[in-house]
């Protein structure tokens, strides 16, 4: 009886340890996206951005100031994740290994100073947007938009 107990307890730390190991290493935007948009994005999408809206008003005008739209917190994020510019992150980080004409996105450029910090850059992204996916909103279905996961 007391070896059973024992046994039980030893096979509950050990599935606990492996549960928390497991998560510790989880991806999320506080623990990773966080620090790579501040490195690599926040010049051009940070305090001194213009929102969404203001931006699309008076694009030329951004660009030419190397300014894009706002980016610098999760929420400014995921409305270029989910909606309502669905996918738009995807498109822009990604190295077009998912697009017909396998060019990459206009930013995937910024990910990195050589191809393999842009790919593993990208690797973060796409294991913290759980169901990457390039498509507009119009384009999603519920199960697509469903599936979109953005750990905080």
């Amino acid at each position: 009886m007391i070896k059973s107990i024992w046994y039980s307890l030893i096979v509950g730390l050990v599935l606990l340890a492996s549960a928390l190991s497991a998560n510790a290493g989880d991806i999320t935007y506080t623990s990773r996206i966080k620090e790579l948009v501040t490195e690599k994005c926040i010049s051009c999408h940070g305090q001194d951005a213009p929102e969404y809206g203001e931006f699309e008003k008076n694009k030329e005008k951004f660009i030419a100031l190397s300014k894009g739209p706002r980016m610098d917190s999760y929420p400014h994020l995921i409305f270029f994740i989910g909606w309502p510019d669905s996918g738009a992150i995807m498109r822009r980080l990604d190295d077009g290994k998912n697009t017909k004409d396998g060019r990459p996105g206009n930013m995937y450029q910024y990910l990195g100073s050589s191809q393999e910090e842009r790919q593993k850059n990208l690797a973060l992204f796409r294991e913290w947007i759980v169901n990457w996916n390039l498509k507009k909103w119009p384009e999603m279905t519920k199960g697509e938009m469903n599936g979109l996961k953005v750990k905080y």
